[in-house]
């Protein structure tokens, strides 16, 4: 697959990040996680995130990266395109690139590089060396110490001819359009927001019209009925929807941070595709959280 190709499939349709199966000693589960990646496959995202930040990428050892990838490749082939998350200093982001390529992947998103921060320059350098040491396409995600201007990725855009695709996790909305503007469609764009279905119609009127759905991973019927509903412009079932689920929803995920990624494994498990434990520093929701959960996701019927 080509950038272009990997531009052109995030142009549209809606994307998720599957989580990542750890067993009760906390170790990979590949063959849950294939389980789990079968599952989703048929429901009809345009590409499922590998090792992304709802896949816990921050915490998974360099030994379980090749695996994680390896699974999801060989059992999405043929299926859905799958996107490898990438990212920490720049050495192992780029080790995580060249194996996400070796292995069949479809290209990277490439994470922050985490703690430091660092000048645009330097951030720039960061990117433009992950982009060099692969040929297939690359994805870069804004978000925490990783705030690149529209000067930065016009630069970028100039230099590396495989970065295709701009994710934000920040919602600045004048910098949001600042970039959109700058840059048109070179990139393909993507909201990147936790619980981006709160923000998708603001997006899409800003010209991001595509989105990441974490609650795929437990609700995918819900989470296809609200990709239809944003690019339909059908305010009505936006907001029973947000009424119904996504505001209580982000009640339960602001109680504590990272509850953001526990809330998904907690709603995995509780429509019977657990995934096992999130990894610390993270820490799961209480029985009395996952509870309420349960009663939002009974709400919305059968899945």
């Amino acid at each position: 697959m080509t950038p272009q190709d990997l531009k052109h499939i995030i142009s549209s349709g809606l994307l998720s990040f599957p989580i990542t199966d750890f067993d009760t000693e906390g170790n990979f589960d590949a063959r849950s996680y294939a389980a789990r990646l079968e599952w989703l496959a048929p429901y009809g995202a345009t590409a499922l995130f590998a090792a992304g930040g709802t896949g816990e990428f921050f915490s998974l050892a360099g030994s379980e990266y090749a695996d994680i990838i390896r699974t999801a490749v060989n059992t999405c082939r043929g299926k859905v395109p799958i996107i490898a998350g990438a990212g920490g200093p720049t050495r192992q982001a780029i080790a995580c690139a060249q194996e996400a390529e070796r292995l069949g992947a479809h290209g990277i998103l490439l994470l922050p590089h985490y703690l430091t921060e660092a000048s645009p320059e330097g951030v720039a350098a960061h990117v433009e060396a992950v982009c060099r040491s692969v040929k297939f396409g690359v994805i870069v995600y804004n978000r925490a110490v990783c705030r690149l201007t529209p000067a930065t990725l016009t630069m970028l855009a100039e230099r590396c001819p495989n970065l295709v695709g701009f994710k934000d996790g920040i919602g600045d909305i004048e910098l949001m359009v600042s970039i959109r503007q700058a840059l048109g469609e070179r990139f393909a764009y993507l909201g990147g927001l936790p619980t981006a279905e709160v923000y998708a119609a603001a997006y899409k009127a800003l010209g991001v019209p595509v989105y990441s759905s974490a609650v795929f991973n437990f609700v995918p019927k819900t989470a296809l009925e609200f990709y239809r509903a944003v690019a339909d412009d059908d305010r009505a079932t936006q907001s029973r929807l947000l009424d119904d689920f996504f505001l209580p929803y982000l009640t339960i995920r602001n109680r504590k941070a990272g509850y953001a990624v526990s809330i998904v494994k907690a709603g995995a498990r509780i429509v019977g595709h657990p995934g096992g434990p999130v990894r610390t520093p993270l820490t799961d929701l209480t029985a009395e959280e996952t509870e309420q959960l349960a009663r939002l996701i009974r709400k919305l019927g059968p899945q």
